[in-house]
Parts: structure tokens; C-alpha cells; sequence
């Protein structure tokens, strides 16, 4: 797990939740249990997909 990219991602996760909570409920106050589930998440995804380019092995090119 890369514990940048999980920063980063539980911050950016921890103000949406925030945001949403105040605009929808008029309450400001973070999510963390929702904001530390995707973090997590990515923290694993993200790193694995830039190791392996993103692309499949025999995907068809795109054509022009």
C-alpha cells in the first residue's frame, strides 16, 4: 500500500463527506469510517494499475 497516495485520498474523501454533510443536512462534520473505505481501496488499486500501464495485454488498438 502506497501511504501517499492513501493520504491523499482519505483527505480528499474526508472533505467530500464533509461537504455533503453540509450541504444536505446543514451539519458539517466528516465521514471517516466512509472516508478511510475508498482510501484504503485505492491506496491498493491505483498503484497496481500504474504498475501494469492500465492497459490489457491483447487489448485492440484504438484506431483513428
Amino acid at each position: 500500500m502506497n501511504i501517499k497516495t492513501f493520504a491523499v485520498t482519505l483527505v480528499v474523501s474526508a472533505i467530500v463527506t464533509f461537504l455533503y454533510s453540509l450541504s444536505v443536512h446543514a451539519q458539517g462534520g466528516a465521514n471517516w469510517e466512509t472516508s478511510f473505505q475508498p482510501a484504503t481501496i485505492l491506496a491498493v488499486a491505483l498503484p497496481w494499475i500504474h504498475q501494469h500501464g492500465g492497459k490489457r495485454k491483447n487489448a485492440p488498438e484504438a484506431r483513428s
